[in-house]
């Protein structure tokens, strides 16, 4: 069957702007909705016609793609219309809270008195450059919240009891009447619970839970940089009413290395050589991950030159193998040298043809830079 024009089913302009196109959705919705036209098959239809032209119109980027190409256009975004009312109610409930001045929308909520998953944790972790590349085992300690022992989790006075809510009788939600609607919500005096304190725990004040130290071994495996998340299943708060306990997040903060610094699993650093390493050659001791490596400088290296020993780097933290170190070599000219020294370089000089400062100069270098200075 050919769909209709959405700008049609809502009776708008195709200029039309975002309240106008709400207020005009919220007409439909009212006369339409099955709360209204009980067993009537085609306002059954009407409504979920007017729902999906909102969906798509109130979208700028599918109201974009309709607006170009049709319905046609729609067929590659995802979007296939709505298969009932529940899928309606859920993409609505901003909608339908607008309306009818409640939050969470649609009337189909669920209740809260079941069980619920306790709260997940979070838990911030220092460590230092070398223990996030070997990896490290340590305590940590936090506090969670747990069952109140005083009142074992009811936040009553011990020797009393919560009474049952009088606004939903215990379930919860509480049913608002709106004209031909009926909206279930949570109930405003027990927040969902379906009980309330009369009397409450002089240890918890009421809530049933207390905070309380807990320690626990984290390992944290080697290749984890800054960011990096570790979950602790069941570490988390606790649950209500039999539900699960959340989970405990530790994230990962690596403190800088005076060497060494990190780009993803390679690790960088600088060496320095003298001159007569730089030109003739030399194997040389440096710093590494596994404490000491060996480089060889071949002749006539220059300052910034690069070299890469390979597998040398950072554990891959899902897989196998080792980054890179990269070293960059950094020439240094000695600033203090002996008379013999400044000799031989004085021959190499003479050697190459270079023109150098002499040694009697240094007077008139120093007369220069106070009449400079």
């Amino acid at each position: 069957m050919t769909k209709r024009d959405y700008y049609e089913i809502l009776g708008v302009r195709k200029d039309v702007n975002e309240s106008e196109l709400k207020k005009a959705y919220r007409g439909q919705a009212i006369k339409f909705h099955p709360d209204k036209n009980p067993d009537n098959k085609e306002a059954e239809e009407k409504f979920k016609e007017a729902s999906e032209a909102y969906e798509v119109l109130k979208d700028p980027k599918k109201r974009q793609m309709y607006d170009q190409f049709g319905h046609d256009g729609l067929k590659g975004s995802g979007f296939q219309g709505f298969s009932g009312f529940d899928d309606i109610f859920s993409s609505f409930g901003d909608i339908f809270g607008d309306f009818f001045g409640f939050e969470g929308g649609g009337g189909r909520g669920r209740g809260r008195g079941g069980p619920q998953r306790g709260d997940s944790l979070r838990y911030d972790l220092q460590i230092s450059f070398m223990d996030a590349v070997q990896g490290i085992e340590t305590n940590i300690e936090f506090e969670k919240y747990v069952s109140c022992g005083q009142c074992s989790g009811s936040g009553a006075k011990k020797g009393t009891s919560a009474a049952t809510c009088p606004d939903c009788r215990g379930s919860g939600q509480v049913v608002r009447s709106q004209g031909f609607f009926s909206i279930q919500t949570t109930c405003g005096r027990c927040h969902g619970k379906g009980s309330v304190i009369k009397e409450k725990c002089k240890e918890c004040y009421g809530h049933g839970k207390i905070a309380e130290k807990r320690k626990v071994s984290v390992k944290v495996p080697a290749g984890v940089d800054t960011g990096s998340k570790l979950r602790l299943t069941g570490e988390g708060g606790e649950g209500v009413k039999g539900g699960p306990a959340g989970d405990l997040y530790v994230i990962i903060h690596v403190k800088p290395h005076n060497i060494f610094k990190r780009n993803g699993n390679d690790v960088y650093s600088d060496v320095d050589v003298s001159f007569a390493q730089a030109a003739l050659g030399a194997e040389i001791e440096i710093p590494s991950l596994d404490g000491t490596g060996k480089l060889h400088v071949p002749p006539g290296t220059q300052t910034h030159d690069v070299f890469k020993m390979e597998g040398a780097g950072i554990s891959h933290l899902r897989g196998y193998g080792r980054g890179d170190q990269i070293i960059q070599v950094i020439v240094r000219t000695p600033q203090k040298i002996s008379d013999r020294e400044r000799e031989l370089l004085q021959e190499l000089a003479d050697i190459r043809g270079e023109k150098v400062q002499k040694k009697n100069a240094g007077f008139f270098q120093k007369q220069w830079k106070k009449m400079t200075s």
